[in-house]
């Protein structure tokens, strides 16, 4: 892996954004829209509006531009960016792309594998104005000869990005049809926690403008550890104070087992056993009813929102405008690359705002809400308060998004277009006022250098499949 440092151009020295179209803060009401300089200080937006420029100030030129906080991914797979459009499963829905694709590949992620991976995912979503990023990541196996979160952790820090690791896996585990596919890995669950508490103690910062979190994260409450152990994770998790978080009711076959299983839908049976409160997030929550959407909005539970990752696996539309009405937290996610081909959160925020739309009408859903869950909500789900927001006082996580292409000619209120017209173009990223992509470019990123060594990951992995 050749290195890929942080711009730390700016640091000791203010940044000033300058002549940017406008801005959207990320909040809601009067106040989700600004206009006017950003002037940085320390890592902190220290004044919006007239901003007098000093000789010593790093000044990006906005002109053509438009500022949105730094976006938040609250739920990603980082090791799935080798491992997209796996031919076949490309038309698989979920549980057969689950044995197709990640159960099939697991074995094979070596340590570059994965340090690849974790490049190309960082850079897509930083390429896209994401900051943040919560990667659920659920292999950890003895025959690795290398530690995953340290890999994870090193590339956020050389990429510039903050990275909440949930620490994922499984106790239970499940046969196939076939001798071709090795059951991905399981642990007892004192091993899972002694682990989860040693990464706790090495990367786990509380602060509210933390670089690094943890979080633990089954891969699935309802099979994929027992009953008992979910409710040991909920109180192992709260008195190491990290957050919960988990896939579910992702496809009506999740909801059908829950029924069958426990004779009770899926919210109903984590909210049984500790898993909802303001330290709890799930991944889709695609299949609720209505009794669900009120547990889940009355104990502030939060929503990781993947509406390109739920449409490519054809599992439905997600009711994260019912949610938010009802009082809950709506977030936006891309999801893992291995089902979101695309991991571009102005992709995936231009999804979101026109499924919603089909679905429920063309009032339901303004691109600013949208903007509001990809950046203030997202960073509120992972107790992140410091970030998510263009606002005095708050960390400089920012994102200009240039506007100035063709597909932009034309629009009357150029502060939609970062949601509007599609996939991201960004000019200046910032994290904690540290410019880690300037004119479009990652710093320090040899990009045909990462095409490269993508490329022969992805045929090492195609050989070692049969591919």
């Amino acid at each position: 892996m050749s290195a890929c440092s942080m711009d730390y151009h700016g640091i000791g020295r203010d940044v000033v954004i300058r002549n940017a179209s406008g801005i959207l803060t990320g909040l809601h009401g009067a106040d989700e829209r600004r206009t006017g300089d950003i002037r940085i200080s320390k890592g902190r937006i220290a004044a919006i509006g007239a901003v007098n420029v000093l000789p010593d100030d790093d000044v990006l030129d906005a002109r053509g531009g438009v500022v949105t906080p730094g976006l938040v991914s609250t739920h990603h797979h980082l090791f799935q960016s080798v491992l997209k459009g796996i031919p076949s499963a490309i038309n698989a829905p979920l549980e057969t792309w689950l044995r197709l694709v990640p159960t099939m590949y697991w074995r094979y992620l070596d340590e570059e594998a994965l340090q690849t991976a974790a490049r190309i995912g960082m850079a897509e979503l930083l390429l896209s104005g994401c900051t943040t990023v919560a990667d659920h990541h659920y292999l950890f196996a003895d025959s690795y000869d290398y530690d995953p979160a340290a890999i994870l952790f090193e590339t956020a820090q050389q990429m510039g990005m903050r990275l909440v690791l949930a620490r994922g896996g499984t106790t239970r585990t499940r046969r196939f049809d076939t001798d071709d596919i090795i059951p991905a890995p399981t642990q007892t669950l004192e091993q899972m926690l002694r682990h989860t508490s040693d990464l706790v103690s090495r990367y786990h910062d509380p602060a509210p403008d933390s670089m690094r979190r943890i979080a633990i994260a089954p891969n699935t409450p309802t099979w994929g550890v027992t009953p008992e152990e979910l409710r040991d994770m909920a109180v192992a998790a709260r008195s190491m104070k990290i957050g919960l978080h988990t896939h579910l009711s992702e496809t009506q076959n999740y909801v059908r087992y829950c029924l069958e299983t426990y004779n009770m839908r899926p919210v109903q049976f984590v909210a049984e056993h500790g898993w909802v409160g303001p330290d709890v997030w799930f991944a889709h929550l695609v299949h609720l009813d209505e009794s669900e959407i009120a547990i889940l909005a009355q104990t502030d539970t939060g929503m990781a929102h993947c509406p390109q990752s739920n449409g490519r696996l054809g599992s439905g539309i997600a009711p994260a405008v019912a949610l938010e009405r009802a009082g809950g937290r709506v977030s936006l996610a891309v999801d893992g690359a291995a089902s979101n081909e695309a991991c571009d959160m102005g992709a995936e925020m231009h999804t979101a705002w026109l499924l919603h739309r089909f679905v429920h009408g063309a009032g339901v859903l303004r691109c600013e809400d949208v903007v509001r869950w990809s950046s203030r909500e997202g960073a509120r789900i992972l107790g992140l308060p410091d970030i998510g927001a263009v606002a005095e006082g708050m960390s400089a996580d920012l994102a200009v998004h240039d506007v100035s292409q063709l597909r932009h000619a034309g629009m009357a209120d150029l502060l939609l277009a970062p949601v509007a017209c599609g996939a991201a173009s960004v000019r200046y990223v910032l994290t904690a006022g540290r410019v880690v992509v300037r004119d479009g470019h990652i710093s320090g990123l040899d990009m045909p250098e990462l095409l490269q060594q993508a490329r022969t990951v992805v045929n090492r992995l195609a050989a070692c499949c049969g591919g």
